[in-house]
């Protein structure tokens, strides 16, 4: 499967990489309450890992989020394979954004990732409105609230970093559509001045798309995946259309991590 992932291409990224460690095995017929780990021999999957990939002069890209245990992240980073770094997910223990200077060497950073809405999206509370709108939220409309309390508080956190680095103006008002995109270049100028060693960019921010492609919970209560990529209005974004004549806040992203 390796082998046949990275002919022709440069790198592979594994989702959910845990699984190469362990996996939570279910019975079958049996709720999800009275499963168990099943732990996999992690030494040979990450050696078969590293070995198709020095055969390819490829990298190797983990993703390590949510419940990874800080060893698994030791033995990934001691084979050389990267992990992941996304904006949003970088806070301290207090909730606050973790400094930039900070974030490990060793991972693929962007800004956000396929379970999220791009960008200007979650800056304008997508991932909040959708959730509340199919009853994901627990609880009653005092935690709808919440969410929305903390995704403000979230946004102005990093705001508050992103102008004290000199990267968003200060009369950027983030409440208008214009002023979520400023932002939008602001944390991609933030992401290329990381330590991180490689820089990803999503074609939904490239093309200013503000809808989430993907909704973790769902199956048929959301378009999962059925969306074709759009530019802020809504209208779909074709790829030869969008390499002959990028929209302008593509240059200015891509201008951004360039510099």
């Amino acid at each position: 499967v390796l082998r046949a992932a990275l002919t022709g291409a440069g790198g592979v990224r594994i989702d959910h990489i845990l699984g190469l460690f362990r996996m939570w095995w279910i019975p079958d017929g049996h709720p999800a309450t009275e499963g168990t780990y099943v732990g996999f021999d992690h030494d040979a999957m990450l050696a078969i890992t590293c070995l198709e990939a020095h055969l390819a002069s490829a990298v190797v890209i983990g993703e390590d989020l949510g419940t990874v245990e800080p060893w698994v992240q030791h033995e990934l980073a001691r084979r050389g394979i990267l992990g992941t770094v996304i904006s949003w997910f970088e806070r301290t223990d207090s909730g606050l954004p973790v400094p930039i200077e900070s974030w490990r060497p060793g991972a693929l950073a962007s800004v956000t990732v396929h379970d999220l809405p791009p960008t200007a999206g979650y800056l304008a509370g997508e991932h909040v409105r959708i959730r509340a709108e199919l009853g994901l939220l627990a609880g009653d409309d005092e935690d709808v609230r919440r969410e929305w309390e903390s995704a403000d508080a979230e946004r102005d956190a990093w705001a508050r970093l992103l102008r004290e680095r000199g990267y968003l103006a200060h009369d950027a008002n983030l409440d208008e559509a214009r002023g979520r995109e400023r932002m939008v270049v602001a944390l991609h100028r933030a992401l290329a001045s990381s330590p991180c060693q490689l820089i990803g960019v999503g074609a939904g921010d490239l093309a200013g798309d503000i809808r989430a492609q993907n909704q973790p919970g769902t199956d048929r209560e959301y378009p999962n995946w059925c969306m074709p990529t759009a530019d802020q209005t809504g209208r779909p974004v074709h790829l030869d259309d969008f390499l002959r004549s990028p929209p302008p806040l593509a240059g200015e992203i891509l201008d951004a991590v360039r510099r």
